[in-house]
């Protein structure tokens, strides 16, 4: 078996990365797409962190610090590889990164219907802030 790498995505990694999150990832962003990565690489050129065994993209976290909170969007593991241990490489990853930054607490956006990544968050030491509720507002030009 293949040993597992994890690395900052570099530009050319981006359809790859796009094409994944369409087999993996549970539900779309308004982001999901080639431009919106691109600035988050362009802002931030580590933030985007890849799975990687056998040169196969296998899992993917968005470990975005704003030099305030730190916050995880887009942990996606291909489904034939999950429980292998990806999802816990790419958070370790993820959790190193905001501790070099100063990072203090992290926390992770996850589908409420999304009840495999509910397990997988418990599993990695999250826990559901009922505290807060999430208010959104789509920005146009």
């Amino acid at each position: 078996m293949n040993e597992l790498s994890v690395r900052p995505a570099l530009p050319d990694d981006l359809d790859a990365v796009l094409a994944f999150w369409r087999t993996a990832a549970e539900g779309t962003s308004i982001s999901d797409d080639r431009a919106g990565v691109e600035r988050l690489l362009e802002r931030d050129p580590r933030a985007l962190i890849l799975a990687e065994r056998g040169g196969e993209l296998v899992g993917t976290v968005i470990a975005g610090f704003d030099g305030w909170r730190c916050h995880l969007y887009r942990l996606a593991v291909a489904p034939e590889r999950r429980r292998q241990g990806v999802a816990t490489a790419l958070l370790a990853a993820a959790e190193e990164r905001f501790l070099r930054l100063g990072g203090r607490r992290a926390d992770a956006m996850v589908l409420v219907r999304n009840e495999r990544a509910r397990y997988a968050w418990s599993a990695a030491g999250y826990a559901p802030e009922e505290r807060w509720r999430r208010w959104v507002k789509p920005l146009t030009a």
